[in-house]
């Protein structure tokens, strides 16, 4: 199976990024929505809530989660494994999903990151020729190294191209930073909202590009100030505008 290239949000098909505390889509609720392996841990386990009144049926995939070009690569991974690997959930019923690390040690280097994906699918009664997916759950998982990891260590550049403005995130530390809502203001004091909620995720010792939703006339010239939420924590930063 080739490696699957995620541009921004919402190009993993039908997306759903589920990525703190429950999620909810139609009648189908995931919890936790954000896993973490600790050093040492071998397995996790969430729960998939059918609120509805039909079955749901499903698939679970795990893909090892990677950031090359400035965008997320899933490939297929035998580091985790997810059972059951196929969902029928009757109404107002739960189906829980365990992750099981296939090495039972804990890994070196940095933290690694992998993507949970749980395809809702039609009832055998419903199926066609081949596989429709109706929504697709995108879970995050992380799992830590053996040695401490530490915390994110991000450098932003923000730079034009394509006739509009991209973000750069540079994140040389060797922890996860999940990028939240985040405001950038010129040294003129002019404030530019680069996104009101989750922006995306830059991996540890990755770099993660974003078209931002600016005008092209923004003027993000010279030293800039960042206000954003790393990791779900409030933080500014510093940055300026340079040619990618």
């Amino acid at each position: 199976m080739r490696a699957m290239a995620c541009g921004p949000a919402g190009r993993l098909g039908a997306v759903l990024l589920l990525l703190g505390g429950a999620a909810a889509a139609a009648n189908l609720q995931i919890s936790p929505v954000n896993l973490a392996f600790r050093p040492g841990q071998t397995a996790l386990s969430l729960q998939l809530q059918n609120y509805g009144e039909t079955p749901v049926f499903g698939q679970v995939r795990v893909y090892a989660w990677d950031q090359q070009g400035g965008d997320d690569v899933l490939q297929p991974t035998e580091l985790l494994l997810a059972s059951p690997p196929l969902l029928q959930i009757p109404p107002k019923t739960s189906q829980t999903i365990r992750l099981v690390r296939r090495d039972g040690g804990a890994a070196a280097g940095n933290e690694q990151s992998f993507r949970l994906l749980i395809d809702e699918i039609p009832g055998e009664d419903e199926a066609g020729g081949g596989v429709a997916i109706r929504l697709r759950y995108s879970v995050p998982v992380f799992m830590a190294s053996v040695q401490d990891n530490g915390a994110p260590d991000l450098a932003w550049m923000f730079y034009r191209k394509d006739g509009a403005w991209h973000l750069r995130l540079r994140n040389s530390g060797g922890l996860h930073a999940q990028i939240g809502a985040t405001v950038v203001a010129n040294a003129a004091g002019k404030e530019y909202e680069v996104s009101k909620g989750l922006l995306g995720y830059a991996l540890a010792g990755r770099t993660r590009e974003w078209r931002l939703p600016l005008d092209t006339a923004a003027q993000l010239e010279g030293p800039l100030t960042i206000r954003t939420s790393i990791n779900a924590r409030p933080q500014t930063a510093a940055s300026t505008a340079a040619a990618p």
